[in-house]
């Protein structure tokens, strides 16, 4: 049950397109895979992340600080090992001021992030059961929906292209779409919505994300006209520019009965929990990969629940699937129906994901489940 040493692998590749969002473009795949090894035999190992700046300096981190840190320790002790974690005095440059310190503080919770999954992967191998159930096994499928609607690059028509996809998605097995906003007008951004709930039908889950695109007098405009037009969006994901996530988000839920969705970049619960006491926000999109692992993730979820805010979860569906069958107020868990988006999650793991009738099934297997494949690993490592 104790840890005889850590390890992990940095994977990139290139994606076929460049990818176009409300305020970002992606052009590759990148992923970290962290092995926890214990004294038994037993190893703990996960894939999450998409950091692509830092993910070198992510890797030292883990190898050079929580590695030797965690050596000979209890597994199954995962507060402690968290706390010593987020305890351990790290200096990556930090300049004591707050705002320039944050992308160090980045660098240390993704690490923390990486480790602690991969150890409820060991804990659930320890004990013979799949993570969710050590989390509370509330149900063993997950509804799904496909994140898309990025803006196309050859000329298409954009409400063509959107409407396109929303079949395609359908195709997939996938009972909704999570579409980019904010790159363009408002007045084009709701045409492309509008074309989306045509294709899609009365029933199919539509939602909006502006990657934190507007000012709060912008995002007032949409989603009213969003209502007024009765398009019947599930949520407003992550509308407001970075400095304004408090009072923006308190501006914007008095003026629309839309379901304001973010949380996504946060890397703390203290800081979810400010989003909640302040912000009035509805949703928590909190990624698992960035804010310190499952462990932190499921108190952010506790604390949600008592509080009326629903859990989703960003991506990363290796993980995302055991959350949130594990929590009753969780929603859906996320793909990129597009195979050339994320060709990791079709090539990476072996026979995952399984999706029937708009519902992803829950690995039964000990652990989250997930054996890898060592082709697209070799293919895909990054050298050092």
């Amino acid at each position: 049950m104790k840890i005889a040493h850590i390890d992990c692998i940095a994977l990139d590749m290139n994606l076929s397109r460049e990818f176009s969002g409300g305020t970002y473009k992606v052009t590759s795949r990148p992923t970290i895979i962290t092995r926890v090894h214990l004294e038994n035999g037993i190893v703990g190992e996960i894939y999450g992340g998409d950091e692509f700046h830092t993910q070198k300096e992510i890797v030292a981190v883990i190898e050079d600080e929580f590695a030797p840190l965690l050596a000979g320790q209890d597994v199954r002790d995962f507060q402690r090992l968290w706390e010593l974690m987020f305890r351990h005095p790290l200096d990556l440059g930090n300049r004591g001021l707050h705002q320039l310190d944050m992308h160090p503080r980045g660098i240390i919770m993704q690490a923390i992030s990486a480790v602690d999954n991969a150890m409820w992967d060991a804990r659930g191998k320890l004990y013979g059961v799949p993570v969710y159930k050590l989390l509370g096994g509330c149900r063993e499928s997950v509804p799904v929906i496909s994140i898309g609607g990025y803006y196309p690059d050859n000329g298409s028509d954009p409400c063509t292209a959107i409407a396109e996809e929303v079949n395609q998605v359908k195709d997939a097995g996938c009972i909704g779409i999570k579409m980019k906003v904010g790159r363009v007008s408002l007045e084009e951004d709701l045409a492309r919505v509008r074309a989306a709930r045509l294709a899609g039908g009365e029933d199919f889950v539509l939602t909006v994300d502006a990657n934190q695109g507007w000012d709060p007098l912008d995002a007032i405009e949409f989603c009213v006209a969003l209502e007024q037009q009765n398009l019947n969006v599930r949520w407003m994901e992550e509308p407001l520019k970075w400095y304004d996530q408090i009072d923006g988000h308190r501006l914007l839920a008095t003026k629309t009965n839309i379901p304001i969705n973010v949380g996504q970049g946060e890397i703390s619960g203290r800081a979810c929990r400010d989003l909640i006491k302040h912000g009035d926000i509805n949703i928590l999109n909190l990624d698992c990969t960035l804010c310190g692992g499952v462990t932190e993730w499921q108190k952010v979820a506790a604390m949600a629940g008592f509080m009326n805010v629903q859990m989703a979860h960003h991506e990363e569906p290796q993980i995302a699937v055991h959350l949130m069958a594990a929590n009753p107020h969780a929603l859906f868990v996320e793909i990129f129906a597009n195979r050339t988006r994320d060709p990791l999650l079709w090539q990476l793991p072996d026979g995952f994901p399984k999706i029937t009738d708009g519902y992803m099934a829950v690995p039964d297997e000990p652990g989250f489940g997930i054996s890898f494949n060592s082709e697209a690993i070799t293919k895909y490592t990054v050298p050092r």
